[in-house]
């Protein structure tokens, strides 16, 4: 039996850097208040370490701070442009770790929005970063997440639509649900905004899974990619589970499993992915 963990399993770019970014602010806060705009990431381990250090977590919606000490953190998901003014309006220093991919979301919805294009975003409503990107429109915007919103999306003939996604979206859903929206002949320009990390990440996930007699999905319930990667291992190997840590892990084996593999979200730490891995071997060599 062998265990085989993705080779991109774990945090992608974006996310390291805005992680990084916050350890290295509080290295030299020097007594100073540090706050995050929202968890700076969907992983509950990395959040609960960095409150330990001090760094006070901001909900929306949240009085913000004011004052002329202290720094105020943007996550990686990023903000509206309304959210943006309010932080730098607080006085405080801002740092901005949006990750690069997802500001790219919002000059493009911004540009598009302000030629008189009616906005469609891919994605989850609820989701931080697809509320952040919302928030660069100036004009009509929708969000659809499922065929039947797909389906029922109607705008008054000769609309013009600019089409972008979250950046963590399935990217073989993305590309039905465009095939849905171009059945209903509107001058529609469609970007995929889906980053190639999570491009690799799927496929990836979806290759091992396919060859898996049980796959692993580590990563946050609240976690968006994380549970696109649970789906499409699910579709490729039934006996698939979800766990956030090698606490959550039950590995109880049927005797006739050849291959368990491990893959995990983009915000999920690499010490967390070692963990689960040492926990599968030592359940082995018990023969648990």
């Amino acid at each position: 039996m062998r265990i085989e963990v993705a080779e991109h399993a774990g945090f992608c770019f974006g996310v390291k850097r805005a992680v990084d970014t916050v350890y290295q602010e509080v290295e030299k806060a020097d007594g100073q208040k540090i706050y995050t705009y929202g968890p700076v990431v969907h992983n509950e381990e990395v959040v609960r370490d960095l409150e330990e250090r001090s760094v006070t977590v901001l909900q929306p919606g949240e009085t913000l701070p004011a004052g002329d000490s202290g720094t105020i953190i943007t996550r990686a998901h990023g903000v509206s442009k309304e959210t943006e003014e309010a932080l730098l309006a607080t006085g405080l220093r801002n740092v901005d770790t949006t990750c690069p991919f997802v500001k790219r979301i919002h000059k493009i919805v911004a540009e598009q929005s302000a030629a008189g294009k009616w906005i469609i975003i891919i994605g989850a409503a609820g989701h931080p970063e697809v509320i952040g990107i919302r928030g660069w429109a100036d004009g009509p915007v929708t969000v659809i997440a499922s065929a039947e919103e797909a389906e029922a999306f109607s705008a008054p003939e000769g609309t013009e639509i600019c089409v972008v996604s979250q950046t963590t979206f399935n990217a073989n859903k993305f590309e039905d649900l465009v095939a849905i929206l171009n059945k209903k002949r509107y001058n529609i320009t469609c970007v995929n905004t889906i980053c190639n990390a999570t491009h690799e990440r799927q496929r990836e996930a979806e290759a091992l899974a396919a060859r898996a007699d049980r796959m692993i999905v580590i990563g946050s319930k609240t976690s968006s990619n994380s549970q696109k990667l649970y789906e499409i291992c699910k579709a490729k190997c039934p006996n698939t589970c979800f766990i956030q840590t090698q606490a959550d892990l039950d590995l109880r084996l049927h005797g006739n499993e050849q291959l368990i593999g491990i893959t995990a979200g983009a915000s999920t730490p690499k010490y967390i992915i070692e963990e689960v891995f040492k926990e599968c071997q030592n359940r082995l060599l018990n023969k648990c």
